[in-house]
């Protein structure tokens, strides 16, 4: 009786580490290929186009900030339609709106 439970967790142990080591090269492989990092487009170059922040005003209305080869744009989705709020906003980092009046409105050519 005891060596079928060494076998038992012996075989345990060994389907452990088999999960385990799945589980590993799933993650070499998704950071490898650009999954969870910096997302990759065509030929290996970073994508253009990427959603900056996005903010839920309600239950069905959201603001989200887009950033698009440099250039920042903020729309408003909700479920009557989607409204762009302000177009071609100079991408800046984070917190850069603090303290500047004016900087949502739209910048034309």
């Amino acid at each position: 009786m005891d060596t079928v439970d060494t076998v038992d967790i012996l075989r345990f142990v060994a389907a452990l580490g088999v999960v385990l080591g799945l589980i590993a090269l799933a993650a070499f492989a998704a950071r490898r290929f650009g999954v969870g990092g910096v997302p990759q487009g065509r030929g290996g170059k970073p994508r253009r186009l990427a959603v900056t922040e996005a903010l839920a005003l309600d239950a069905k209305r959201r603001l989200v900030l887009v950033r698009h080869d440099g250039r920042e744009h903020l729309l408003l989705l909700g479920p009557a339609g989607d409204l762009v709020v302000a177009r071609r906003l100079e991408a800046a980092g984070p917190g850069s709106l603090e303290g500047a009046p004016g900087r949502l409105e739209p910048k034309l050519p």
